[in-house]
């Protein structure tokens, strides 16, 4: 009993001195809990006589909030991330001078006791001040511009789909069957019909003949498909969805001009008169459904990127665009294209317990990059390219979901590589990719055979038969 006692007592020094060990990485940090009113403040106990203040939320409130942390010496503050309050907070103290770190705030939680403003901020700083929080990502300020516009973008198209929806709705409940004769209701025919529905043209036959030359329907059958039920309300509804989509058209292109000056702006990697931009490489390259932007988008990426990213299958322009302002252009943040597909939450997150791995799943991230890879993953299901051929034979064998987190991953590695080294991207080939991957078998085969004391032979006439 002694000797456990003995044992007991100095495995408690040693745990005290090793606590003694923890020692303040960041003498001069500061934690501020964010709010919608108000921000409270905690300094280090020996900076000031009232170590834990609260601020209001104005921009003067802000200033004044920073004056303060400048004269205790402040140098570093973390704050999470709640909502968007956090977003004027981390401007004005950054442009002051002072570095902030935007923490997740499922990484910070409180320990267990009473839970209040005062407490929180002093824990933000304890744990800034031991060097235990790390920052999220944030690019630089000029893609958090980019960013803003194409959110904003991506906003109005969502409500210009929802007018689509109410045109269809109406017209539906009226039993005109535009849709059923037309592949694009809001296109140059379309809008032509549904511009003399809405002016009180009911004929039939005088509305087909608005269809453009180029569609496949004949007259008499648009015709049909134009004969309807039409009444007053959903007329009304029709009118009023049909106006809102132009006037979300017109913003959406009044947007398109703004990001063509925010990239106009950004610094050239290449010089498009030495270096032009080479012609695609795709075959095939199937046309897109979105209307054409008013400039050359994908000269735009090649200029400030250097490199030509709509020549990865799976990505067009428009996907590129979103995946340039959601990272920006500096790889160097995240040391490898592992970390960068942690970062996305395409790689599996291995949870290891007593030596055993519970799950290997993964993680619940919510990243907007991400998604714009898995819908590029999404769209290789029929290309005859490499990674068409990859997410072919995963989907057989894991499924699609699986399939599509795995070639998201693999797009990712590559968007990666190619920003940070600036290398032009070639794809091998679907056949290249099978036949690689039949190699690769047969060497699986042939070690498998040999660790049980076997030989394995190869056909050649079998070989011609197979292939």
């Amino acid at each position: 009993m002694r000797k456990a006692k003995r044992k007991g007592k100095s495995a408690a020094a040693v745990g005290k001195k090793r606590l003694t060990l923890l020692e303040q990485i960041n003498l001069n940090a500061a934690g501020i809990d964010v709010g919608s009113r108000e921000h409270w403040v905690a300094v280090p106990a020996d900076r000031d006589s009232q170590p834990v203040r609260c601020f209001g939320t104005f921009t003067s409130d802000l200033h004044v909030l920073a004056d303060w942390l400048l004269q205790c010496g402040v140098k570093s503050v973390a704050m999470e991330s709640t909502g968007v309050y956090w977003i004027p907070v981390f401007q004005i103290l950054e442009s002051c001078g002072l570095e902030v770190l935007l923490v997740n705030a499922r990484q910070v939680k409180n320990v267990s006791g009473r839970k209040s403003d005062v407490s929180d901020c002093q824990w933000l700083q304890q744990l800034h001040s031991y060097g235990l929080l790390a920052g999220s990502f944030r690019p630089e300020a000029q893609v958090c511009v980019l960013r803003c516009y194409l959110r904003h973008r991506e906003h109005l198209v969502q409500q210009a789909s929802t007018q689509i929806q109410l045109m269809q709705k109406a017209l539906t409940q009226m039993n005109v069957q535009l849709h059923h004769v037309l592949s694009d209701v809001t296109g140059v025919t379309g809008m032509a019909i549904l511009d003399a529905i809405v002016d009180g043209q009911r004929d039939p036959l005088k509305l087909a003949q608005l269809k453009d030359p180029r569609v496949r329907s004949s007259v008499e059958t648009i015709a049909k498909a134009l004969t309807g039920d039409y009444r007053p309300e959903q007329l009304f509804v029709l009118k009023q969805a049909r106006e809102s989509l132009r006037f979300l058209q017109a913003q959406i292109a009044e947007c398109d001009v703004e990001v063509d000056k925010v990239l106009s702006g950004w610094e050239a990697k290449v010089d498009l008169q030495q270096q032009p931009l080479p012609p695609t490489r795709k075959k095939n390259r199937s046309q897109s459904k979105h209307k054409p932007l008013a400039f050359n988008l994908r000269e735009q990426l090649y200029r400030v990127t250097g490199v030509d990213l709509t020549e990865v299958d799976g990505l067009d322009v428009l996907s590129a665009q979103a995946l340039i302002s959601e990272i920006g252009l500096n790889m160097h943040r995240w040391p490898s294209e592992k970390h960068f597909a942690s970062w996305l939450g395409l790689c599996p997150d291995h949870r290891i317990s007593g030596g055993q791995v519970l799950h290997n799943r993964t993680r619940p991230v919510l990243n907007r990059a991400a998604d714009v890879l898995r819908m590029a993953a999404q769209s290789l299901k029929d290309s005859r390219s490499a990674l068409g051929a990859f997410f072919r034979r995963l989907k057989a064998r894991l499924g699609p979901a699986k399939a599509i987190t795995a070639t998201a991953h693999k797009l990712a590695r590559m968007v990666y590589l190619l920003l940070k080294y600036g290398h032009n991207y070639v794809d091998p080939g679907a056949q290249y990719y099978e036949q690689r991957y039949r190699e690769n078998i047969l060497r699986s085969l042939k070690k498998r055979a040999a660790s049980l004391g076997y030989t394995l032979i190869e056909n050649a006439a079998l070989n011609l038969q197979v292939s």
